[in-house]
């Protein structure tokens, strides 16, 4: 028998104060603590301040509460903001580097066709569940949507299938793979804030999402197909346009590439003279540019995966001294792994894809502005989180918790639906969530606090309405009507936040 492994070294150590920052009392905790959380919500449901300066201005209101000295304060924000970009951030910005090449050279198309064309109408609400469930692997959820409704709107027109059995598994592989598995940020966050071991938690999250995707997806498409009757909006059906171009026929909104991709926003950065903002200058390439082979993409896609798994696994088989541990624990640690997808799909999607070195560096570098607002909300969350660590709050919550015997995962998930419902973003939803249930995981060994991270992941997904941009996004893009939306959007969040809760209790049985 190998020897246990040791705890796997988080993604970020949280700044941790010399010293108490606050005397206040129990009650007085616990008021800052909801006024600062009440100060959070109300900015961004009710005063639309954006989610980035509404956490700073609510980790203010719950300090100057709590009476935390203003230097002390600034201190804790500091070192949280600090603590998560250095870990979160990373990875983020590398996993958005993949998705931009996945979706610039044509491998998330290729991926998409290929399986779609192989399967037959009634398995496809099954083969979109499968395909949007791979495709959102490294990519946001938004990217995801941009990249398949089109898709799905065109396999519903030629096929004859109701747009809604074949949309919602679509939606339901994305939005499970963003709320459960890293290295989306919600995930991510929560890992990071928990000390959860990443590879245990990516391997634990696979296998809630295959059930919960299967449910939410083709299970509830087909039943709600029924009481949604929608129709693919005209105006979003994937067409091409000329490749050839005359100097003066498209604007800068309008310039489009040879394969009928927009390079104005995706692609901010044309080095060698471009400025922000400029088209690619893809000229010369109308004949080499070609969708990248199915089997590369594929491989490509699941890298950082496979080879984070391959650590946690290591871990569990292998002994710390021996070579191959120390191997797989340096190519799984997350930042390694994503690089080297990145590396990887340099030349699977970029250089095969046709591009030139220029031209893929442009892709790279215009992936990254899109993430600066999540990078900035991830960011002040971890800096809000961190004062409610510092003050206190969370050690309340865990005594709390601890007298009213109550379990740690349905805490988590309690607090992260309510944030959730409060304020429309899975993200602060995960970041507050894993702040105040985060004392508790000191006490839980590695497959509990993984399990953890995975029920305030499920906590976040739930009941996305009328203050969630996805939601809009998705009414927007199927021509839905608000109501017609909560029917089947809605109800879909709420599904997989539920069976994806209920599939974490099953694994806490079981381990």
């Amino acid at each position: 028998m190998p020897p246990a492994p040791a705890l796997a070294a988080p993604l970020t150590t949280l700044a941790a104060p010399a010293e108490p920052v606050t005397t206040a009392g129990d009650a007085q905790l616990v008021v800052a603590a909801l006024l600062g959380i009440a100060a959070v919500v109300l900015l961004i449901a009710w005063a639309k301040v954006h989610p980035f300066l509404s956490l700073i201005l609510g980790a203010a209101v719950l300090g100057v509460v709590a009476s935390v000295a203003p230097d002390k304060m600034i201190t804790s924000f500091t070192a949280g903001v600090g603590s998560t970009v250095g870990g979160v951030g990373l990875l983020i910005a590398l996993g958005a580097m993949i998705g931009g090449l996945l979706a610039e050279s044509g491998g998330a198309d290729g991926i998409v066709g290929r399986i779609v064309n192989r399967v037959s109408g009634r398995a496809l609400p099954w083969a979109m569940a499968g395909v949007a469930a791979l495709i959102g692997l490294p990519l946001f959820f938004e990217v995801g949507v941009v990249l398949l409704v089109p898709i799905v709107l065109l396999v519903s027109m030629r096929t004859d299938v109701p747009l809604m059995k074949i949309g919602i598994p679509a939606l339901a592989g994305l939005s499970v793979l963003h709320g459960l598995v890293p290295p989306h940020p919600g995930p991510l966050v929560a890992i990071s804030s928990l000390d959860a071991d990443l590879g245990l938690t990516l391997g634990l999250g696979l296998l809630v999402a295959i059930p919960t995707v299967i449910i939410a997806g083709p299970v509830f498409g087909s039943v709600i197909a029924r009481y949604v009757p929608a129709t693919a909006p005209a105006a979003l059906l994937p067409t091409r346009r000329d490749a050839g171009r005359t100097s003066g026929s498209a604007t800068g909104a309008e310039q489009r590439d040879v394969d009928g991709d927009l390079l104005t926003d995706d692609d901010l950065v044309n080095p060698g003279g471009g400025r922000p903002g400029a088209p690619v200058d893809d000229s010369g390439t109308e004949t080499a540019r070609r969708t990248p082979a199915f089997w590369p993409a594929v491989i490509t896609v699941l890298l950082p995966v496979v080879l984070m798994l391959l650590r946690a696994i290591g871990e569990l088989t292998l002994g710390e001294d021996t070579a191959g541990r120390k191997t797989l624990d340096i190519v799984g640690t997350p930042i390694v792994a994503l690089l080297a997808g990145v590396i990887l799909a340099m030349f699977t999607l970029g250089y095969q894809a046709g591009f030139n070195r220029s031209q893929v560096s442009s892709v790279i570098g215009g992936s990254l502005p899109p993430i600066a607002g999540i990078l900035l909300i991830v960011a002040a969350g971890g800096g809000f989180k961190q004062v409610l660590v510092d003050a206190g709050v969370g050690n309340l919550v865990a005594d709390a918790a601890k007298d009213a015997s109550l379990s740690p995962l349905l805490l988590g998930w309690l607090v992260a639906v309510g944030i959730r419902v409060a304020t429309g973003s899975a993200t602060v939803a995960t970041i507050t969530a894993a702040g105040i249930v985060a004392p508790l995981a000191a006490s839980m060994d590695r497959p509990a606090v993984a399990l953890l991270a995975l029920a305030i992941g499920c906590g976040s997904l739930f009941f996305s309405h009328v203050n969630d941009a996805g939601f809009w996004l998705v009414k927007e893009y199927f021509g839905l009507t608000v109501g017609q939306t909560i029917k089947s959007w809605s109800v879909m969040e709420t599904i997989i936040s539920v069976v994806g809760f209920l599939g974490v209790l099953l694994l806490d049985l079981l381990l």
